[in-house]
């Protein structure tokens, strides 16, 4: 209950922090970056695997 009180007191400008709208944004961001890091680490494997397919010298 104190921390719905001080995250109040922050929402209406009266405390130093950050607000309510700002930490849903923040969460949202941080789970976006976290999906595309793995979208990323998913088309480095893919790159690297077609690459591979496409050596002549690996076969």
């Amino acid at each position: 209950m104190r921390r719905w009180v001080a995250q109040g007191g922050v929402d209406a400008g009266e405390r130093p922090g950050v607000t309510s709208v700002e930490l849903e944004e923040i969460k949202k961001l941080r789970a976006d970056n976290r999906r595309l890091r793995q979208d990323v680490a998913i088309l480095k494997a893919a790159t690297s695997f077609f690459v591979g397919e496409l050596d002549p010298r690996s076969r």
